[in-house]
């Protein structure tokens, strides 16, 4: 075994022993899409799915009904790449962070939380969220993320996934160029409309190479209080 992997396993026998397993030996296990933050499933995890989990890189889970370790995708192909693994504040809970390489349901959703119930004041909470100016590009990364997994066709996002970066990198580029005509055109409609189309294209670049938007929004605080 090498120094890394003795490192390792010594930090999964370290977080195996802070959680707080249930009587029957499970914790709780919520997955999270690593890049556009949506919850995409929770599962169980014993001690062996959270040590493969670790050392495979890849979400391994333990079925309850079927009384055994599963690895997630392992037979779909719809893996979960781990990106990181952390626990709450009472150490019943844990959270994985991944990049699906394919629906996260076993309808092939790219969540398994697709449905929704319609609350009292549900339109009231709207038309507050409506103050958040950037609330639109949280929204929008997370459609585009589920465009990217689910991949329904005759979606235009599909697509552009389908045909690759190439593809995408000549539409931000064209895009790019539309703002500059605008521009200098003096037109606010018609650079309020390329600018639109910049920022979809501009995210469809980042998911395809998988960077979450908070990453640029880091970026940018730190310059900011540089």
């Amino acid at each position: 075994m090498s120094e890394n992997e003795t490192k390792q396993a010594a930090a999964v026998e370290e977080l195996a022993g802070l959680i707080k397993w249930s009587p029957d030996g499970l914790v709780a296990a919520i997955v999270q899409d690593a890049v556009s933050k949506d919850v995409l499933m929770m599962a169980y995890m014993n001690e062996e799915a959270l040590k493969r989990t670790v050392e495979s890189g890849e979400a391994w889970f333990y079925s309850r009904s079927r009384q055994e370790l599963w690895h997630k995708g392992g037979t779909s192909g719809n893996v979960q790449k781990l990106k990181s693994l952390a626990y709450d504040c009472d150490a019943d809970t844990l959270l994985l962070k991944v990049i699906p390489q394919g629906p996260a349901c076993h309808t092939n959703a790219y969540s398994c939380f697709y449905r929704e119930l319609p609350l009292a004041g549900q339109e009231a909470a709207v038309s507050e969220s409506a103050h958040d100016r950037y609330a639109i590009l949280g929204t929008l990364e997370s459609v585009i993320a589920k465009r990217d997994v689910e991949r329904p066709e005759g979606a235009y996002t599909t697509y552009l996934f389908e045909k690759g970066v190439d593809k995408i990198l000549k539409k931000v580029g064209e895009e790019t160029a539309e703002v500059i005509i605008a521009a200098k055109n003096r037109s606010p409609e018609e650079l309020r409309y390329e600018a639109s189309d910049l920022i979809y294209h501009l995210l469809v670049l980042l998911r395809e190479q998988k960077l979450p938007l908070d990453e640029v929004l880091k970026e940018l605080d730190r310059r900011h209080n540089k």
